[in-house]
């Protein structure tokens, strides 16, 4: 009899599910214990521990192999590790986008005791925060306020006297930007104190945080980075009417801080780990000189010529406390909305500079008869990015460092700017070829609230200048443009196979297009025509695609833009050549796709 103690075992260790790992333990079993084990049989007690050492195993591997993917960012899958990785390399998520576009406001206010035009004591400030509804219950405030007494505001006669026909009551319309969302306030009880405290707050799909204070009165303000001491406050800028600026910013050395960190659903608010109360948060120069009394040298770590705050405690933890935290969040599904459907007016906040010189009754009206509508779309990409999407702007992240120098590194600050701030489709920096100077071309492409693409509004221009203008290159001129949008369709004929009934294929091919398609392209992205016959051929029943034509749709619904597709088709045929101005679209598959099955 052969000596089981000294015998070796083959152990396949390539075997890392199921089936293989109890085909292993079955085929050693059969070799090396054939007295002990003979029945192999499925409902054998044998078989029952055999499936569960190999259950544990397959379980095992599975874990491991799910740990190891997860702690690289080129092999993680689950959405929030991805985030923890790119949190790691510089990349901050900003959550789900708001959307920003502007209104137009009317009100009616009294005439002056001449009729010659609008009492003018009676025209009201409508207050920033006021709250609207679109026509499929989307909220929006209001981000700035509307001063309806300006130069420039159009005025007209909306009611006059029967007999008399003198203008009675006049009609004043003005403009004001709005931002998708709404404000809400949390309370929230802080304990003992905690070294770099995280409060998670119960709202989900929260764009910013406005305001966070403690029963004491501190204000606690929001940093990039923990370690950052000077912020830029916004102040009430007395002199508006004059110079037409609502805010002035002036920096600001703050002890207590925290940082925002987004997750697909959470929101949460990171602090730092400094007591209240300690008193080397900032050093006294007089204290640390007297330190240094017959020394050649200084001790004392607060005491640094390259900085005023010590940042080792990276801020002031909120403790035994109460904290008020007031923000905005964004409305869950696509906050896109046509021109029009902005018309309801939910609650707003009016001021009055000259209420003593007008009656209750008179402000009650003016406040009763403002209505709103937008005269443009509301449109941005409000849509989360998958975690592939979300891998690239990590990458294009990292070698950034915080500056733009090169077209990617613009690309990817603009791909970064904050959802408070509005978001794009797509963007494309292109040197210009007609500029002597260093000048770069923006271009960029939003979505309507359909999904389709449609030109970026002025206000999310503004803001994505605002943006950008922290890490530009000094000498670096950029214009933000509009690109072509260039609408094409699509034909194609194939035969197929026999026995296979056409009609049940051409949908199948044509449902395999529409999802080839929904991705979107890029601007200046070619249009290959051979992915679409690669397409096709896939599609189970279609023995051959035998042509695939591309054509202009314009007219009703499309853009006005066309390209000539014999002049930019590539000499092989295999790829439509697109201007690095322009960006390509099959807007109606529904329609702009037609097929044809012999």
């Amino acid at each position: 009899m052969p000596d089981k103690q000294n015998k070796i075992v083959p152990i396949n260790y390539t075997n890392r599910e199921f089936t293989s790992i109890k085909n292993d333990l079955v085929e050693l079993a059969e070799r090396f214990y054939p007295d002990s084990f003979r029945d192999f049989s499925e409902a054998s007690f044998g078989s029952l521990l055999l499936d569960s050492v190999a259950y544990v195993g397959d379980q095992l591997s599975f874990y491991l192999d799910y740990n190891v993917n997860e702690s690289f960012l080129d092999t993680a899958y689950q959405f929030k590790n991805v985030v923890r990785h790119g949190r790691i390399l510089g990349y901050k998520y900003t959550g789900r986008a708001s959307t920003y576009g502007k209104v137009a406001l009317y009100i009616q206010v009294p005439a002056s005791a001449t009729g010659l035009g609008p009492d003018l004591p009676s025209i009201p400030v409508l207050k920033r925060g006021s709250r609207f509804f679109s026509q499929n219950g989307l909220n929006f405030v209001l981000t700035e306020n509307v001063d309806f007494s300006k130069s420039n505001n159009p005025i007209v006669v909306s009611q006059t006297d029967t007999t008399t026909g003198a203008p009675t009551y006049f009609a004043i319309k003005t403009y004001g930007n709005v931002v998708s969302g709404f404000f809400g306030t949390e309370v929230v009880e802080c304990g003992n104190y905690e070294r770099f405290k995280r409060i998670k707050l119960k709202t989900s799909n929260v764009s910013e945080i406005l305001s966070v204070h403690d029963e004491q009165g501190n204000e606690y303000f929001e940093v990039d980075y923990l370690s950052q001491d000077m912020v830029f406050k916004e102040l009430v800028n007395s002199n508006y009417k004059n110079d037409n600026t609502p805010s002035i910013l002036k920096p600001f050395l703050v002890s207590r801080k925290f940082v925002v960190i987004q997750e697909r659903n959470s929101v949460f608010l990171q602090f730092g780990s400094g007591k209240s109360g300690q008193s080397n948060v900032v050093a006294e120069p007089q204290q640390v000189t007297m330190d240094t009394f017959g020394k050649t040298y200084v001790t004392d770590r607060t005491f640094d010529p390259t900085r005023l705050s010590q940042n080792e405690s990276f801020g002031i933890v909120p403790s035994n406390t109460r904290l008020t935290i007031v923000y905005r969040a964004t409305n869950p599904t696509n906050s896109n909305v046509a021109v029009g459907a902005l018309d309801t007016v939910v609650n707003t906040d009016f001021e009055f500079e000259g209420r003593e010189y007008i009656t209750t009754s008179t402000m009650e009206f003016v406040k009763n008869s403002i209505e709103v509508t937008n005269e443009e779309p509301i449109s941005g990409d409000t849509t989360n990015a998958n975690t592939s999407e979300l891998k690239q702007r990590i990458y294009d992240t990292f070698p950034t460092q915080n500056r733009a120098v090169t077209q990617a590194d613009y690309e990817s600050v603009v791909y970064r700017m904050p959802g408070k701030f509005g978001s794009i489709k797509r963007c494309s920096v292109q040197r210009d070829p007609n500029s002597e100077r260093r000048n770069l071309n923006m271009y960029v492409i939003s979505e309507d609230n359909f999904g389709k693409l449609i030109k970026t509004n002025d206000t999310v221009k503004k803001n994505l200048k605002t943006w950008i203008n922290h890490y530009r290159m000094i000498n670096d001129t950029i214009d933000i443009i509009d690109p072509y949008i260039i609408n094409l369709g699509l034909h194609f004929t194939g035969k197929v196979a026999s026995g296979a009934n056409k009609f049940s294929v051409l949908d199948m091919a044509y449902d395999k297009l529409k999802e080839h398609f929904s991705g979107g392209y890029y601007i200046g992205e070619e249009f290959y025509i051979s992915d679409i016959y690669k397409v096709l051929k896939e599609v189970n029943g279609i023995l051959d695609v035998t042509k695939v034509k591309v054509i202009n749709k314009s007219g009703i619904g499309y853009s006005s833009a066309t390209l000539d597709i014999n002049e930019n088709m590539s000499p092989d045929g295999t790829y439509l050549v697109v201007p690095k101005n322009a960006i390509v679209e099959i807007k109606f598959p529904q329609t702009d796709i037609v097929g044809k099955l012999t």
